[in-house]
């Protein structure tokens, strides 16, 4: 069975875990990389912080084209780098094959 889960810093995870998901927090980039490649094997949906997934964007872009799992970018505690937005908006363009989301 698949599962949910979040990885970042702790102030900015913890609250989904009163949603139920599995939280990992870190804010070290080498023990998030390694998070992200365990939590694949079995997570359907892996949030992680902007912050991390900047840095991690090599290791992401890895699954970008396999169904499972979907890593999503979130805001940080510190708000918002505009990170995840840009990365939803390269799916709808791949699936509609336009960028409707565009200003």
């Amino acid at each position: 069975m698949y599962k949910i889960g979040v990885i970042g810093d702790s102030d900015s995870i913890f609250g989904f875990a009163s949603a139920g998901v599995s939280v990992y927090p870190t804010e070290d980039t080498v023990e998030a990389g390694r998070l992200l490649k365990q939590l694949a094997e079995d997570h359907a949906v892996i949030f992680i912080t902007e912050k991390l997934a900047s840095a991690l964007d090599k290791e992401i872009s890895h699954y970008s084209s396999q169904t499972v799992p979907a890593i999503i970018p979130i805001p940080g505690i510190n708000g918002n780098t505009g990170i995840g937005m840009q990365s939803v908006s390269r799916s709808v363009e791949k699936a509609v094959g336009s960028d409707i989301l565009a200003d």
